[in-house]
């Protein structure tokens, strides 16, 4: 099948442009705004916010920024990041599956955490996970080598091997017998409560609203999941003198650089230990797992720039392990992936004290709107900024600004699982295109929603054929 066939919109002799919701017209009122939020909040922004640098508006009595330039994003999340906080609404939709974890946690609580676990996510400590992520991606290629030409759902196959992933990464053991009651918990949560509402939005923080109840009744059966988790894991115990053998081990076993002495020694209660173990779960394989689909739907569509993927794969010597310095254009491939569907697609962040920015007052309350949807498509940032162009992230292509490209935020808060998820990204596509030949059986293009994170629209089918 040829993708005119399958995608009828990609212009003759051009990159392909993979397709997006419409954008909002000029002329939407307040209401038709809420709307779309609830609906699909990536299709909520006019023409004008990929073009313009700021844009000033009014909402709820308060005034919101639209922040398009590096300067200003720099000065929010940076320079003076204690001074902006998560919006009333982030705090209701984000607490109940991540509870105090390290994603949520403001001040001073969120300093120790980050240094507390930071150990547990460097380079060094990450190499150490890499055999369960290269285990569980091999069993998943086996199993799909059993498929006989029909369609599959690569969206879910991803999914539940991202999650394996993450169960083995951080427990050494299997989800088996816990993936299914973990993914219903994922997929309820998304469905019926991440979605902020109108009353999430207007009512302070300390009013209940009325999702605030389901949140609530969720999280009560959501963390004695996560503690019977841990009691297994603990249970298994570890050898005395063992090196670290999974997150919960480096987390366990983090030591401050300049003394030694153990941080983690009374660090966290139960109840915390358990936000950051259900913070790293959710985080690490829902995210990776969303942008390992959407990169395989690319390639899909993108025959030629899969070849050149599965070249690069076939290139690494057999039965070693993989090299990631060899690597670099499936790399490019994941990075220009999250450019185009960034895993975090809005960070909204609440002024707690009047500032400037870029010359404008902000007052206590103002809304600060960094969207990296819009920032990584933007007019003034980026060539052909609607195109997958992988290129653009290899030399001799000059490396994008910072605050123009962050898929996993930037500052003191971006995220502390990002070399993580992209040694894990980057492995996986390397390994699945370097055996398989990936195609789509479903025609009609597959849009992306922002919800709490750029998902699609649905799941489409796709064939895969051995290489």
């Amino acid at each position: 099948m040829s993708i005119a066939e399958i995608y009828p919109f990609r212009p003759p002799g051009r990159p392909l442009v993979p397709p997006i919701p419409p954008r909002a017209p000029d002329n939407m009122t307040v209401f038709g705004w809420m709307r779309r939020l609830r609906e699909n909040a990536i299709g909520g922004w006019r023409e004008q916010a990929y073009e313009a640098d700021i844009i000033q508006g009014r909402f709820l009595g308060s005034s919101s920024f639209i922040l398009n330039t590096p300067d200003a994003i720099r000065h929010v999340l940076v320079d003076n990041y204690e001074n902006y906080t998560r919006t009333p609404a982030a705090f209701r939709v984000l607490r109940p599956p991540l509870g105090q974890g390290l994603l949520v946690a403001e001040g001073r609580a969120w300093k120790h955490q980050r240094r507390t676990l930071a150990p547990a996510f460097t380079p060094r400590a990450v190499t150490t996970l890499v055999p369960h992520m290269l285990a569980v991606t091999d069993e998943t290629v086996a199993k799909l080598k059993q498929n006989r030409g029909e369609g599959v759902d690569l969206r879910e196959i991803m999914q539940h091997m991202t999650l394996e992933i993450a169960g083995r990464t951080m427990f050494s053991f299997g989800m088996d017998r816990h993936g299914a009651t973990l993914r219903e918990f994922v997929v309820e949560y998304g469905d019926r409560l991440a979605r902020p509402y109108l009353l999430d939005l207007i009512l302070p923080l300390s009013w209940p609203s009325p999702k605030d109840f389901p949140r609530a009744r969720f999280r009560k059966r959501w963390t004695a999941f996560i503690a019977t988790l841990m009691a297994e894991r603990r249970a298994a115990g570890k050898k005395d003198g063992a090196p670290p053998r999974d997150l919960f081990d480096l987390m366990g076993d983090a030591r401050d650089p300049e003394t030694g002495e153990s941080l983690n020694k009374a660090a966290f209660t139960d109840e915390q230990l358990g936000d950051e173990v259900a913070t790293m779960i959710l985080a690490g394989h829902e995210t990776t797992a969303t942008a390992l689909f959407w990169a395989l739907y690319l390639l899909a569509l993108d025959p030629e720039t899969q070849e050149r993927v599965a070249a690069e794969a076939r290139a690494l010597p057999v039965d070693a392990a993989p090299d990631l310095d060899s690597l670099k254009f499936t790399r490019a491939v994941i990075d220009e992936t999250m450019r185009l569907y960034p895993p975090a697609f809005l960070i909204a962040r609440a002024a707690t004290a009047a500032d400037t920015i870029a010359g404008r007052p902000v007052k206590r309350g103002d809304v600060m709107l960094i969207a990296p949807w819009l920032l990584h498509r933007h007019r003034k940032l980026w060539r052909d900024p609607d195109a997958f162009l992988p290129e653009r992230f290899m030399a001799p292509a000059p490396p994008p600004d910072r605050f123009a490209y962050m898929p996993f935020g930037v500052g003191a808060r971006v995220c502390i699982g990002a070399h993580f998820a992209l040694v894990e990204a980057t492995l996986v596509l390397a390994k699945l295109i370097g055996t398989f030949r990936i195609g789509l059986l479903d025609r009609a293009p597959v849009m992306p929603v922002g919800i709490v994170t750029t998902q699609p629209d649905r799941s489409p089918m796709f064939v895969i054929s051995p290489r």
